[in-house]
This record gives C-alpha cells, structure tokens and sequence, in this order.
C-alpha cells in the first residue's frame, strides 16, 4: 500500500480589501469589512487543521498581513498582480523549504470546515498529484492541490477551472476533481452571499455578516 508523508502548506492570495469583490453590490466599507471577516474565517478553519503544517499570506493588505500574522502565518508581501504571480511568489519562497504538498484556497471560501480539508487530503492516492475543488457553478477553482507542491503552474487569471484541469493534465496523468459542498460555495456577489445566510451553517460567522450588512 502506497503510504504518503505530506508536509503541506496552504496558500491564500489576498487582493487587497478595497478593490476585492466589486460585484458585491453594497457599499465598499461593507465590502472590505466582509472580505476581512471571510480571511479571518478562513484562517481560523485552516489553523484548526491537522493536515496543514503551515499557511501563507500572499497580499500587500495591511489589515490581511496583520490577520495572518495573528494565525501564525507566513506573510508574502506582492504588489496586487493576481493570483498566479501571488502562487509564484509563495512557490519560490517555500521551494527550498521542505514542503511536499501545497493546497491553494481563495480568500472567499469561509463556510468550508476544517474537516472537509482533511477529507479532501486524504484523497490524495499517488506522487505528482493534482486535485481540485471546482465553484458551485464550476467557473472558479475553490481548491487546488498540487503534490508536488510546485509541479504546476496555475490559471486563475483565465476565470475558470477547466483552464486549470487543462494545466493539471499537461504536467501530470494523475488529475481528480473533488466535489466538497462546503468549499464549493465561494461568495462573489449578493446571491451568493443571501444563499449563504439562509444556509446559516456557521451561525456566529453568519451574524457577523449580517451585523455588517445592517449597519
């Protein structure tokens, strides 16, 4: 039986809070302070995590290197490039670190559960392995895992998963896509966000977005 040893990381790239989720359509003050809750959420779920050994911050937010340094994160400072040279940057600082996995998570993911990455980690059957967790409506990539941890470069900027499934396949035969209801749903916009609060699968993160949304 083929035993894996991971040492993973998780990357978050994070654009920064004023120019995040425009097509959010509410005030901006209401987005940033939306934005700030959903890393936070997601920081809290990823240090909850027994299969994740270390999280970087890629971002030139303040507010979001300061949120990752209170979860222990490595902070990555970049100049807003987009999610690919954000990857890039975390790649090149981690390669001589001894990583072997690396899961990519998005900033907008906050109802995932520190169980379902686990589950998506213990999927991985094979070395130079790609896994990912498409959107709902399967335009975005929620989860991408790469073991190795830099065995491929990734597609964000091309706005759907099947870019990156492409990508996956150039560099590796073994390619699986995981279908994991809670990452699956990434909040762009107001529908999002109202399915989301009539879910209300994490309560307390819920009212905090209600609380936001009421001022």
């Amino acid at each position: 039986k083929f035993i894996i040893s991971l040492k993973t990381y998780a990357i978050i790239p994070v654009k920064s809070f004023s120019k995040a989720k425009t097509r959010l359509n509410i005030p901006q003050i209401k987005r940033e302070a939306i934005c700030k809750e959903m890393l936070e959420e997601v920081l809290q779920t990823l240090s909850k995590c027994k299969s994740i050994d270390n999280i970087v911050i890629v971002s030139k937010d303040d507010a979001a290197i300061k949120l990752g340094e209170s979860f222990g994160a490595t902070q990555i400072f970049d100049d807003d490039l987009g999610v690919n040279q954000a990857v890039d940057l975390a790649d090149q600082h981690l390669v001589d670190l001894e990583y072997n996995c690396s899961v990519i998570f998005p900033q907008d993911i906050p109802m995932m559960e520190s169980s379902d990455i686990d589950s998506l980690l213990g999927f991985l059957k094979s070395r130079n392995s790609v896994m990912l967790v498409p959107s709902r409506q399967f335009n975005g990539t929620n989860a991408l895992v790469r073991y190795y941890a830099n065995s491929m470069k990734t597609q964000y900027d091309k706005g759907s998963y099947s870019y990156q499934l492409d990508a996956a396949k150039s560099v590796t035969q073994n390619v699986s896509v995981a279908l994991i209801r809670r990452m699956m749903l990434d909040i762009d916009d107001e529908f999002d966000l109202a399915f989301m609060l009539k879910q209300n699968e994490k309560p307390d993160f819920c009212k905090k977005i209600r609380n936001i949304l009421s001022l």
